[in-house]
């Protein structure tokens, strides 16, 4: 184990189904200096290839990660695990396919040192973002170098503290299968409690969005019939009373320029909006499953 200083900063990476790109993520926040306080890999792979099971166990033997197999996938549910077992004042959630920026760690640690208890969105450039001569032209994204105040947040490379996750019960785990929108309906609950979203552009890595595995096992939005993409859209309108989204999305999914060319597959995606629309209010008379409420201070 390297005994070198660290930030008081648990990191938490669901994975599912990744393999050498998990791998490299980790040797490469492995590398970062100073390290984090921990990390947590929250595997929801049935079994990995030869090699990795390998490195993985020889990393948490190490105790440079701390390797948690669960049962079956769930990105609420892993990243609700990894903050109940966090030891550190902040969390910091990332993707299991990102190279970060040697300022990753350090600037999700700093963004927490002033100003009042709030969620910090780090910096993630896209793969097609690479080439951009301009970060900050246009309109705001994730890729731009400039701080803001955001409403919502992207679910691969934020931070904020236990506590506060903790005090608003975590993250939703009836956002089901790739967990659609699950970062807009935690991001109403954190400002409906009064807290802030920073965006900070030092905290920065690079999502490499790999083909397979994670959110890509369930095929893609634009061509699976399957409601495993629509239906965290439909319980995030019937959750935060954004009844227009749940009205008017089965027209706007099909009113794209894909289905313009592929109009063979108009059927298919009405079919996985519907049944979204279905599954997400079975989901909502069930109530939202969140981490029981805590006190102050609790431990993991």
């Amino acid at each position: 184990m390297n005994d070198a200083p660290r930030l008081d900063l648990s990191v938490v990476i669901p994975t599912y189904r990744r393999d050498r790109v998990l791998v490299a993520t980790l040797e490469s926040l492995l590398a970062l200096a100073p390290r984090a306080g921990e990390i947590l890999v929250m595997d929801q792979t049935e079994r990995h290839d030869a090699a990795t099971e390998e490195r993985l166990a020889a990393f948490d033997a190490s105790g440079d990660i701390r390797w948690v197999r669960l049962p079956e996938p769930s990105i609420t549910a892993a990243m609700n695990r990894g903050l109940e077992l966090a030891a550190c004042a902040v969390v910091l959630f990332l993707d299991d396919d990102i190279r970060p920026e040697p300022g990753l760690l350090v600037g999700h640690a700093a963004a927490h040192g002033h100003g009042p208890a709030a969620l910090v969105a780090g910096r993630v450039i896209q793969p097609w973002q690479e080439s951009l001569a301009d970060f900050d032209a246009g309109d705001f994204h994730f890729a731009q170098t400039r701080p803001a105040e955001l409403h919502e947040f992207m679910g691969g490379n934020f931070s904020l503290p236990r506590e506060l996750a903790l005090r608003l019960r975590g993250f939703d785990e009836n956002f089901v299968r790739v967990a659609y929108r699950f970062e807009a309906e935690f991001a109403h609950r954190l400002r409906a409690a009064g807290a802030r979203i920073r965006f900070e552009p030092a905290a920065c890595l690079h999502h490499l969005k790999a083909s397979d595995g994670g959110t890509r096992t369930f095929g893609g939005h634009l061509t699976t019939w399957r409601p495993d993409h629509a239906v965290g859209a439909y319980y995030h309108g019937l959750r935060t009373g954004s009844m227009g989204v749940f009205l008017t999305r089965p027209l706007r999914a099909v009113a794209t320029r894909y289905h313009l060319r592929h109009p063979w597959r108009i059927p298919p995606t009405l079919l996985a909006e519907f049944g979204g629309m279905a599954w997400a209010l079975a989901l909502l008379r069930r109530g939202p499953r969140l981490l029981p409420l805590r006190e102050a201070g609790t431990g993991p």
